[in-house]
């Protein structure tokens, strides 16, 4: 099931970067990035809130807390960036050097969680390495 999750959250964000090209003509990326998640925030909450997940708030830890909020940090930047880029660049450029992201996750994950990476990992990252700067030039 985390396959399909997974190709949906693909989908979603490719339509991300194309709507919000659009979105942003004559729109300071900034107040886009706030504007967006403005609405993410509402339905993340809504989500919560409907599948009845509020009450998993208690058994927060303080170590969930403080990388959750990391995380948010770094999406939060990320965002901004990622805004400012589309407002700057073309979509078929920003989007692809966005996607270095699975790269980087992957070294990431390597080093800080432990994760053991095969032979198809390492390959598969050095294609989408290869495939950005083909993409960009």
């Amino acid at each position: 099931m985390w396959k399909l999750y997974a190709l949906l959250s693909a989908i979603f964000a490719a339509l991300t970067a194309v709507l919000a090209k659009v979105g942003l003509k004559g729109v300071n990326s900034n107040l886009a990035t706030a504007i967006r998640t403005i609405v993410i925030v509402g339905l993340a909450w809504g989500i919560v809130a409907v599948t009845g997940e509020l009450k998993g708030i208690r058994t927060l830890t303080k170590q969930n807390i403080l990388f959750l909020t990391l995380s948010g940090l770094a999406t939060g930047l990320s965002w901004i960036f990622y805004f400012k880029a589309l407002s700057m660049g073309p979509v078929s450029k920003v989007a692809p050097i966005d996607k270095l992201s699975v790269a980087i996750a992957i070294v990431l994950s390597a080093i800080f969680l432990k994760e053991q990476l095969d032979w198809k990992t390492i390959l598969g990252a050095s294609c989408i390495i290869a495939g950005t700067i083909i993409l960009i030039r």
